[in-house]
């Protein structure tokens, strides 16, 4: 037993000084290092000034109610063969559009002053998309319009006033409807 003991601490001192000599080697201090690279970020440039625009424009004039109509411009007489073509373009198709009464007029603010015919109002909707279906039908030109809790149904819009006045009158004899015509606005 005594040679095994021998043995065991030949080795421990093998071991225990082989540790003294390689632990220093390791750990001294001098192994890894942090490589410091240099920055390629450019510096942060100068902040711009600050510069404060005040608004040069006049506020727009208010448009909430239509402008009243300006004056009928003058038109010149047509030429004698456009006065032809007319006369019969009308017999063909029976039109009645005379373009020197009841001429187009523009507003103060340059818009067209446009007209158009109300005919009836509905709590109900689906009773004003009816309408509105049988007119087209009719091969009139209409439109609803939501107001509140009523669907209003118009016919037009026309620039010429006295074709929705006869409009009307027929629109009476054969819908039963008395509308009442409206100057024509996009709101």
């Amino acid at each position: 037993m005594q040679q095994k003991v021998k043995y065991r601490l030949v080795g421990m001192a093998v071991i225990l000084l082989s540790a003294a000599v390689i632990f220093p080697v390791f750990f001294d201090g001098s192994g890894y290092k942090e490589r410091h690279l240099v920055s390629e970020i450019p510096d942060a440039p100068e902040r711009p000034e600050i510069v404060r625009i005040e608004p040069q424009n006049q506020p727009l004039p208010d448009t909430s109610e239509p402008a009243e109509p300006a004056a009928p411009a003058a038109l010149p007489v047509p030429p004698e063969k456009v006065v032809q073509v007319i006369k019969r373009q009308r017999e063909e198709n029976k039109a009645e559009l005379e373009i020197h009464q009841d001429q187009p007029v523009l507003d103060q603010q340059g818009v067209p002053v446009a007209w158009t015919l109300q005919l009836a109002s509905f709590k109900d909707e689906a009773n004003a998309k009816s309408l509105r279906k049988q007119l087209i039908a009719e091969g009139h030109k209409v439109f609803t319009r939501k107001q509140g809790e009523l669907v209003k149904v118009y016919i037009g819009p026309e620039f010429q006033k006295s074709r929705l006045e006869s409009l009307k009158l027929k629109l009476k004899q054969e819908f039963g409807l008395n509308g009442i015509i409206v100057r024509f606005t996009t709101q």
